[in-house]
């Protein structure tokens, strides 16, 4: 049995649904003792979410005469004093803006090696395993360390509920506060509701939306699917979408139960960035497009005429 830690991520004070997936990885099968560390927000809320997918304590980690909610740095340095307070075998968490930014500075204070981006864990062999080579395989990583150090893609792992009984406590960490960066506001995107990297479905357009004004027909079908809106290089390339909310191998990486592919090529750079969707689903007028060989289903089509009729079925059944 391995004791792993997970560090969980919340956003307007309420856990993410995708450090669901995370606990899943630290549980092993059932075979490992699971902390989860809440860095803010309401532990006694937290806590029957998190036991139910297998969390069998909740630390609420805190430092002495400083506020680490708005300081990667000494988060870095709190959860260094609780991965040794409480002999950990590994830590996890999401390999989000957030994750990667604090367990890269964690790293750096426990001196091991540090691995994100993972798409599977086990954590009691430490060894992981990532994508590479734009997707063409998966590698598995031996981590010779005493402590695994890993993030984890967002939704790259399934989560399972796996009910337990959750205590909730206290840890806090006698350590300075270097006082070199503070973080002062996030600013989101406006009109973007939905974080791309941890969507759980995803409705893309590529060069075929022809204008910026037509991502107004994917913004209204995300609407009543709860679905973030992501763009093609080719699209954003045209100016048709921001870089922020491109997808594949140059832009960003995800992992969404549900992908839906809008004039998409299929093309390898494109392909490296979704091919962990669990199910894809595209929609184009070229029955020889290479993403009709990649899709669970393919719809051959006008996405101006499919995806209008869609979103008024979607409609009718919400």
């Amino acid at each position: 049995m391995a004791k792993t830690g997970v560090l969980i991520e919340t956003e307007d004070g309420t856990v993410k649904e995708t450090n669901f997936g995370v606990i899943t990885a630290a549980l092993g099968g059932g075979d490992n003792e699971v902390l989860a560390f809440l860095l803010e927000g309401d532990a006694d809320a937290a806590k029957k979410i998190l036991a139910d997918y297998g969390t069998q304590k909740i630390v609420v980690l805190s430092v002495q005469g400083g506020d680490i909610s708005a300081n990667p740095d000494l988060q870095a340095r709190v959860l260094a004093e609780a991965v040794k307070e409480y002999c950990l075998d590994g830590l996890l968490g999401l390999s989000s803006a957030r994750g990667r930014d604090v367990f890269a500075r964690l790293a750096a204070h426990l001196n091991v090696p540090l691995v994100l981006d993972c798409v599977g864990v086990d954590v009691t062999e430490k060894t992981v395993r990532k994508s590479h080579f734009s997707g063409k395989t998966v590698a598995t990583l031996k981590v010779d360390a005493e402590v695994l150090l890993c993030a984890v893609r967002p939704n790259a792992i399934e989560a399972q509920k796996a009910p337990a009984e959750a205590a909730v406590s206290q840890f806090s960490a006698q350590v300075k506060d270097p006082a070199l960066l503070k973080v002062l506001r996030v600013k989101k995107e406006e009109g973007r509701k939905v974080d791309l990297t941890e969507a759980s479905i995803i409705i893309t357009g590529g060069r075929p939306i022809d204008a910026a004004d037509n991502y107004k027909m994917l913004d209204e079908c995300a609407e009543v699917l709860g679905a973030a809106v992501g763009a093609s290089r080719a699209a954003v390339d045209a100016g048709f979408a921001p870089h922020s909310m491109q997808v594949g191998q140059t832009g960003k990486t995800v992992s969404p139960r549900l992908y839906i592919g809008c004039g998409l090529s299929g093309s390898v750079q494109h392909f490296a960035g979704m091919k962990t969707s669990k199910v894809i689903v595209a929609v184009n007028t070229d029955k020889d497009a290479p993403i009709f060989g990649k899709c669970d289903y393919g719809i051959l089509g006008d996405i101006f005429e499919v995806i209008p009729a869609l979103t008024e079925v979607l409609k009718k059944r919400t």
